[in-house]
C-alpha cells in the first residue's frame, strides 16, 4: 500500500506483524515453562526435572534467573500472541501536500480507542530533526517538530541506512519551506 504521487504519499507502518515477533511467538513458549521448574527443583532441592538435577543448580543466583525466565517468557509469548493478529502498532502516514494535512493512524489494543488517529496541519511543522547515533546500537530517527506538540517520527527508526537518505526521506513528505533540517552536519 506504499502509493505515491507528486502531492500524496501513503506508506504503510508495520505493527506487531513483524517477522521476529512471530518467531519469538512461536519459539518462547515451549521452552518458557521449562526454565520455571528447573529454578523452583533448585529451591526446593527436589528433582522436579528428569533431565537436570537439582544439585547441579545452586538456587542463587542460577535458580532464581530461571524462575524469572520461565516467568516472563510466559507473559511476553502471551503478549504476543494477543497483539500480532490485532497488528498492534500498524498502520499508516499520509502526507498531503496539496490538502496540508498530515493524517496518521495507528491500531491499539481492542476497546474504545482502538483506532488511534491523529492530524496536523503542515503549515505547524518547525523543524524536521534528525538523530543520528553511531555506535553498538545505532538509530538514524528523523523527527518532525510540531508547534505545540511532541516530537512526531515521519518514518520508523533505523528505516534509513546513511545520514544522507536519511534525510532526503524526512524532508520529502510535506515539508513546507519555512522548516529547516536540523540536527545533520554536511557529509563528506
Amino acid at each position: 500500500m506504499n502509493q505515491q504521487s507528486e502531492r500524496l504519499r501513503v506508506e504503510p507502518i508495520e505493527g506487531s506483524r513483524r517477522v521476529g515477533n512471530s518467531f519469538r511467538a512461536r519459539v518462547t513458549p515451549p521452552g518458557a515453562p521449562g526454565f520455571f521448574p528447573v529454578g523452583i527443583s533448585s529451591y526446593l532441592d527436589r528433582d522436579l526435572t528428569p533431565l537436570l538435577p537439582p544439585q547441579q543448580i545452586p538456587f542463587v543466583p542460577q535458580g532464581i534467573v530461571m524462575s524469572f525466565y520461565g516467568i516472563v517468557g510466559s507473559f511476553s509469548s502471551s503478549h504476543l500472541w494477543r497483539a500480532i493478529p490485532w497488528d498492534v502498532g500498524g498502520g499508516y502516514d499520509r502526507y498531503d501536500k496539496q490538502g496540508g494535512i498530515i493524517p496518521s493512524s495507528r491500531w491499539g489494543f481492542p476497546g474504545e480507542n482502538r483506532r488511534i488517529s491523529t492530524r496536523f496541519p503542515v503549515k505547524n511543522i518547525q523543524a524536521i530533526r534528525m538523530e543520528v547515533r553511531e555506535g553498538i546500537y545505532p538509530r538514524h530517527a528523523p523527527h518532525m517538530r510540531i508547534e505545540g506538540q511532541q516530537n512526531v517520527p515521519p518514518t520508523r527508526p533505523g528505516e534509513h541506512p546513511t545520514p544522507g537518505d536519511m534525510e532526503r526521506k524526512a524532508a520529502e513528505p510535506a515539508r513546507p519551506p519555512s522548516a529547516s533540517i536540523e540536527g545533520l552536519e554536511d557529509e563528506p
